[in-house]
């Protein structure tokens, strides 16, 4: 598998050439250059549009710097960190101790921790399905080890457009951290996916694949969503109160798979780099994040 996955390429325009490589171009006190300054940011495909639509509009007002994003999962983003090939990782789940650590001990410099917005992780299924809730209890019966929910029938439904009743798994892949926090979520730390599922690379893949295909389920940030598939009500316990994912539900924490999204950086962050990170905790910056369908963390 590539390191990288596909890559998403957002560049200001330049009237002289960009500096590639960690901290490309300027001075690392942001003072002015005559080259512009590079930010290399990679990691989350749930965050890497949110990411690109960030570069876009701050190479628009500050024609100096230049943000290059790539996607690939939050472990690509976060092992790139930990060899100190990249500016800033994009993460939606928290790096572990012992990245921490090895970040430190290959690089000097110890990550620094950034929540940029929160997402509640929707289940998607085909738009045709008439399932409209589902509990954590009877996803771990779909995806977890030991599960024994395979068919729709066991829901309590007939999915008439799935002439077959099995329950196709789909996935991310084991660097994505969408598929940790959801294995987590559901399954605790101990347990693991059983096999079979359709492991995909990005979380658009996922949705496209639910859009297509009328027998199975899937989950992904719900900024994701289209008019194809439907996003099931969650509830914590079998026969409780289900919440549909939202803004909302996200805030007051009723939607029991909400979660933050992450920005790392090698070190407190200086000069261009932490003018780019306070721009995206401005209020312009906080409302791209609403507008991709995710949660401000300045809303209250």
């Amino acid at each position: 598998m590539k390191s990288y996955g596909k890559t998403l390429v957002v560049a200001a325009m330049a009237t002289s050439l960009s500096l590639i490589g960690c901290g490309g171009g300027g001075s690392s006190d942001g003072s002015a250059s005559s080259e512009k300054f590079v930010i290399q940011n990679a990691g989350s495909d749930t965050i890497v549009n949110l990411a690109q639509t960030w570069a876009e509009k701050y190479a628009a007002v500050n024609s100096g710097v230049s943000v290059e994003v790539s996607g690939g999962g939050s472990g690509t983003g976060i092992a790139a960190l930990i060899n100190g090939t990249i500016d800033i990782a994009n993460c939606s789940r928290a790096m572990k101790p012992e990245e921490m650590e090895r970040a430190k001990q290959n690089t000097g410099k110890e990550p620094k921790q950034f929540i940029v917005g929160f997402d509640a992780l929707a289940v998607y299924v085909n738009e045709n399905n008439p399932l409209n809730e589902i509990s954590i209890e009877q996803l771990a019966g779909i995806y977890g080890e030991g599960g024994n929910i395979t068919k729709w029938s066991q829901l309590g439904i007939q999915n008439s457009a799935c002439s077959s009743d099995e329950i196709i798994r789909v996935s991310r892949q084991n660097n994505s951290g969408t598929y940790h926090y959801f294995r987590e979520t559901l399954l605790g730390k101990e347990k693991d996916f059983k096999l079979g599922s359709r492991d995909l690379h990005g979380s658009k893949d996922v949705v496209e694949l639910v859009e297509k295909t009328p027998c199975a389920i899937g989950y992904s940030g719900m900024g994701y969503a289209t008019e194809h598939v439907k996003m099931l009500k969650i509830a914590q316990e079998s026969g409780g109160a289900s919440f549909a994912p939202s803004v909302e539900t996200a805030l007051d924490k009723t939607y029991p798979i909400a979660r933050p999204l992450y920005m790392y950086t090698l070190g407190e962050p200086t000069g261009e780099i932490k003018a780019f990170l306070d721009w995206i905790h401005s209020d312009e910056g906080q409302a791209i994040v609403a507008e991709s369908g995710y949660v401000p963390t300045n809303m209250k």
